[in-house]
C-alpha cells in the first residue's frame, strides 16, 4: 500500500503533497491542491499509464501559464490523487470546443510537437490532448499560443483512469498512442498500456470508422500494438498480412501501417533515431456497431 499516490517515477519525484512543486496559478492551501486525497489517506496502488513527474517551472513557462493556461487548459473535478478525475466528471466536446467538429484526443501528447502541428494544419479539426508531465503541458500551451491556434485542449489525468469516465461513446473520431512509455524490462510490461483490455476502450469512445493510430520505437513493443489490434474484435487492421517486417519475428503476419502522413518528427522520435532505433506505425479502425 501506498500513501496518497504511487511513487514510481520513470524519471521522478514522489507524488506526495508538499514534494510535489506546483505550477503558477495553481490555487493550493496548505501546501495541497483541490482534490488531493486528505493527507495520511492510505489506498492501494494501481498499475498507471504514466506517472507524474512535476518540477519548478521556469520563468518564462510559469508566465505563459499565467497568461494562457485558463485558454487551453481544463481544471477537471479531482478524486484522489493528482491525475485522477472525479467518479461524476465529464466532458462534453462541443461544449468545451464551442463547436461541433471531428476530434481527436491524443495520448500523451508530451511538450505537444504533434498536436500543435496537427491543429495549426487542420483547423477545421479539434484536438484533445492528455498528460501528466506538468512542465510539458506548460510547453504545449507556449507552442499553441505561438501558433496561433484555439482548438487545443489539455487535460492533466492518467488515462487509463480518467477514460472510461469522461467521455461518452462514439465520441472521437481518431485516438493517438504515439511512443507511450515502453516499460523496457521484461518484469515491467504488464504496465504497458496498450493492452487487450485499453482497446476495448478506445474502441468504445471511437465512432464507427475511426482509426486508433500508434507507433513505437520499440520492436517488441510494436508486435504488441499490433497484436493487440488483431485481437480485438472491435477493430480491424486495415494492413493485415502487408508490408512484412524484415525484423518482425513473424514475417508471414505484417501488418504494420505505412508511416501516418500526419505524424511529425519529434525530437523524441529523433533521439530514438539516434540511438539507433526506427519506428514502427500500427492503426486499427473501428469496426461498425451492430
Amino acid at each position: 500500500m501506498i500513501v496518497a499516490e504511487d511513487n514510481e517515477a520513470a524519471g521522478g519525484a514522489a507524488a506526495q503533497g508538499a514534494d510535489i512543486a506546483q505550477p503558477a496559478g495553481v490555487n493550493t492551501r496548505n501546501g495541497r491542491r483541490p482534490g488531493d486525497a486528505p493527507e495520511g489517506t492510505v489506498f492501494m496502488s494501481r498499475t498507471k499509464s504514466f506517472t507524474r513527474r512535476s518540477r519548478e517551472l521556469p520563468p518564462n513557462l510559469a508566465r505563459t501559464w499565467d497568461a494562457h493556461a485558463e485558454r487551453y487548459v481544463i481544471e477537471p473535478r479531482r478524486g484522489i490523487g493528482y491525475t485522477t478525475v472525479a467518479e461524476d466528471f465529464r466532458l462534453d466536446p462541443v461544449e468545451l470546443f464551442g463547436r461541433s467538429a471531428p476530434l481527436t484526443l491524443e495520448i500523451g501528447s508530451g511538450t505537444g510537437e504533434q498536436i500543435v502541428a496537427a491543429a495549426a494544419a487542420h483547423p477545421d479539426r479539434d484536438y484533445l490532448a492528455l498528460e501528466v508531465w506538468v512542465p510539458g503541458i506548460a510547453k504545449l500551451v507556449s507552442k499553441a499560443v505561438e501558433a496561433g491556434v484555439d482548438n487545443i485542449r489539455v487535460l492533466e489525468a492518467d488515462v487509463a483512469q480518467a477514460l472510461p469516465i469522461m467521455l461518452g461513446d462514439a465520441c472521437l473520431d481518431e485516438v493517438w498512442t504515439f511512443f507511450p512509455d515502453p516499460w523496457r524490462k521484461a518484469r515491467h510490461r504488464k504496465r504497458r498500456l496498450v493492452s487487450d483490455e485499453f482497446a476495448l476502450q478506445v474502441a468504445r469512445v471511437l465512432r464507427d470508422g475511426g482509426a486508433w493510430r500508434l507507433a513505437t520505437d520499440w520492436d517488441d513493443y510494436a508486435w504488441q500494438m499490433r497484436d493487440v489490434i488483431e485481437a480485438c474484435p472491435l477493430f480491424e487492421n486495415p494492413h493485415v498480412g502487408q508490408r512484412p517486417d524484415p525484423e518482425d519475428p513473424e514475417p508471414q503476419r505484417g501488418g504494420f501501417a505505412p508511416r501516418y502522413e500526419g505524424r511529425v518528427v519529434t525530437h523524441f522520435e529523433t533521439r530514438g533515431i539516434d540511438a539507433g532505433r526506427r519506428a514502427h506505425d500500427v492503426v486499427g479502425v473501428r469496426v461498425p456497431r451492430k
